[in-house]
């Protein structure tokens, strides 16, 4: 039977009233959806909030990212110790906003998924191309460059713990999303890629996909063969709308 799972990026959005009014909400329904694990990313200023609202239900806690070092002199990072005080489950590395906004490189991505993996974290690196890549038709070079670059840095023992959320960058907090037959070729050709490698470990990787994910085209995307769930940004701050993508797909569920 397939399963799913469903990661909501806040972003740099909530505040104690709302985020208390998600949550409320979103715990009501998560033990709903079949085989579906959701998990939530707050900011890290409500990381102990969420944990608290978050105790005894079947979510997950996840952080935005992740400290390149296990501590020091770093002011305004977080190691993964501290995250693991919480009980994060996963952290969000290498996300396009990381990469462009705070000019993260491989080599502090790599060393993210290392002490994410080491202190039990899942890590869930995102990857993926610009309109202008995409145009010049180098989806496929760019995206398998990105997952191979950070397999030779970490090793395969390492990545093997690793999900990865397929976010083309073009379609990220733009309304535009990928069609459904263009995210699943995507998915497609990571995860034979994936099996190419290393075909024992690699061969149940969890592939997300991000990318102006909404209710209106949740249900066609995770109908694909190889998309497994959804890493949602936006979206995720609406209750009702995260409700119906994290139903998303529940037909393929009951008769998988």
């Amino acid at each position: 039977m397939k399963h799913k799972l469903v990661i909501a990026n806040w972003k740099m959005n909530g505040d104690f009233s709302s985020n208390f009014s998600l949550l409320k909400s979103i715990v009501a329904f998560a033990d709903k959806p079949q085989n579906t694990q959701i998990a939530v990313c707050p900011p890290f200023v409500y990381l102990s909030q969420v944990y608290d609202l978050l105790e005894s239900s079947p979510i997950a806690l996840g952080a935005q990212n992740v400290g390149f070092a296990e501590k020091g002199a770093y002011t305004g990072e977080t190691s993964a110790s501290m995250l693991q005080e919480f009980a994060c489950q996963y952290v969000l590395v290498g996300h396009s906003e990381r990469r462009t906004l705070f000019k993260e490189s491989d080599e502090h991505i790599a060393e993210k998924i290392k002490l994410a993996v080491a202190h039990n974290q899942t890590p869930v690196l995102c990857i993926g191309e610009t309109l202008e890549e995409r145009a010049s038709n180098e989806t496929q070079t760019v995206i398998l460059s990105q997952i191979k670059t950070i397999i030779d840095k970490v090793g395969s023992e390492v990545f093997k713990s690793v999900v990865i959320a397929y976010e083309p960058i073009w379609a990220i907090g733009t309304g535009q999303t990928a069609t459904a037959e263009q995210a699943q070729q995507i998915h497609a050709l990571i995860r034979a890629y994936l099996r190419s490698l290393e075909p024992i470990l690699f061969d149940e990787m969890t592939i997300l996909y991000g990318g102006s994910v909404n209710e209106n085209n949740a249900d066609e995307l995770f109908a694909q063969n190889d998309i497994d769930g959804f890493l949602v940004g936006g979206a995720s701050l609406k209750a009702a709308s995260f409700e119906k993508i994290c139903f998303a797909g529940q037909a393929v569920l009951e008769t998988a």
